[in-house]
């Protein structure tokens, strides 16, 4: 999975099309992030007290990582991820970069 946790995203298909946030979480098995202020959802939550109030929370949902798209800070625009290699031989170190910019990430 190449989006990764504190990436800026934007949602390229779905209910939530065009929105950007940053990436809160990645769940790498499922394939899926958790995006800030993206797939927003009510919950019911029950009293957990007696003679308290139950509630409904607002609670952001985990989106599919094809649903969505690196920001690319030197466009704005969406663009996949890719890699790189820096350095030679025993130092070289694998660098994520931004397909349409070639920017490193």
């Amino acid at each position: 999975m190449k989006i990764k946790k504190g990436d800026t995203v934007i949602v390229t298909t779905g209910k939530d099309k065009g929105k950007e946030g940053t990436v809160v979480r990645s769940f790498p098995k499922q394939l899926k992030v958790l995006i800030e202020g993206v797939n927003v959802v009510n919950r019911h939550q029950k009293s957990k007290r007696r003679g308290s109030q139950g509630q409904i929370i607002q609670k952001a949902m985990p989106v599919c990582v094809s649903n969505v798209a690196f920001k690319d800070a030197k466009t704005g625009k969406p663009s996949r991820v890719g890699y790189t290699t820096e350095g030679e031989g025993k130092t070289a170190k694998k660098v994520r970069v931004a397909r349409k910019s070639g920017t490193k990430i």
